[in-house]
């Protein structure tokens, strides 16, 4: 007797697991049956907000539905990034991130676990930002900077998007590495921070390549130093900062899609299938290697997480050493 009722237990359990199996791949047939929202953790403009409108005008004719851009913005991508994770998980709610995901742990008391309350879909792409300045100003190299602040200790500025951004963790390794130390400005955003570097309000600023690049090619800013371990192809006569004085050293900017956690891996699948697809197309390849300066890496599942978790852990022990706070 119950040698039967562990054999029926089995066959029930099959039959469930099947019939789950089954329905999942039933969702991941029929999805999408209705509008998808991607949700930008920023405001319009940017890196982030033109990368998820290129991929949603790819993306609705190829799927039959729409894909729409819903940007909520605040807390450093934290605040949209929430919605996200809180989100139903059912395939219709999608989240594009910047590389401040990673380093919002460590600086922001959030509402979800970065690392298990959304699910991975596809790194997109990365890119060194650069550190630039003023045209007028007499550097013309990364070393000339460092040569400055190391004669006059504390006294040359250096201006980020923000109080714990990349830009600013980044500079706070350069400073450590190379034995000098400037004074950091933050501002809020690339606008900002971008308007007071023509200017020559700041000696020198770190953003995205995408960012400064019009400026650069129009003459108005000159670019010091890429901070991958290899120069940009956006800005080729740029050289990197391994090239100066410091081997090996690379920071990244990057973007990256996550779900809710939970949402049936046959649907996260086709999505990251149709991604790919859209990456492939050539203007799209096009428009973000050489208008975001992005290096297009269309990642699986998998190396997107541990990525993440290795970014985490870098930027921690930054934030941690050196005290650093949000603003």
């Amino acid at each position: 007797m119950r040698s039967w009722l562990r054999t029926c237990a089995v066959a029930a359990g099959a039959l469930l697991t099947f019939g789950g199996v089954s329905g999942a791949y039933g969702q991941a047939r029929d999805w999408p049956n209705r509008p998808v929202r991607l949700i930008v953790p920023f405001p319009p403009g940017g890196t982030v907000d033109p990368l998820a409108r290129l991929l949603a005008s790819r993306l609705s004719p190829a799927l039959g539905q729409q894909f729409v851009v819903d940007n909520r913005p605040g807390g450093s991508g934290s605040i949209g990034t929430g919605i996200a994770a809180k989100a139903t998980p059912d395939g219709y709610t999608f989240v594009f991130v910047f590389d401040t995901h990673a380093v919002n742990p460590s600086l922001i008391a959030l509402p979800f676990d970065t690392a298990k309350d959304l699910a991975p879909v596809m790194l997109v792409g990365t890119s060194p930002m650069a550190i630039v300045t003023n045209a007028g100003k007499p550097y013309r190299s990364f070393t000339d900077v460092v040569n400055a602040a190391k004669a006059k200790p504390g006294t040359l500025t250096y201006g980020s998007i923000g109080a714990g951004s990349l830009g600013h963790l980044t500079m706070t390794l350069l400073e450590e590495a190379g034995g000098f130390k400037g004074i950091h400005v933050p501002y809020k955003g690339g606008g900002p921070l971008t308007v007071d570097v023509l200017a020559g309000h700041v000696e020198t600023g770190i953003g995205s390549v995408a960012l400064v690049t019009p400026h650069v090619k129009g003459g108005r800013l000159r670019a010091l130093a890429a901070t991958g371990n290899t120069r940009s192809p956006a800005l080729p006569d740029v050289p990197a900062l391994s090239e100066q004085g410091f081997p090996g050293f690379s920071a990244l900017a990057w973007w990256g899609i996550f779900a809710p956690a939970h949402t049936p891996k046959p649907v996260l699948d086709r999505f990251h299938a149709e991604l790919v697809k859209a990456l492939n197309i050539p203007e799209v390849r096009k428009q973000l290697t050489e208008q975001l300066g992005m290096d297009l890496q269309a990642s699986d599942p998998p190396a997107l997480q541990k990525f993440l978790l290795a970014e985490m852990e870098r930027w921690a022990k930054v934030v941690q050493k050196h005290n650093i706070r949000a603003e």
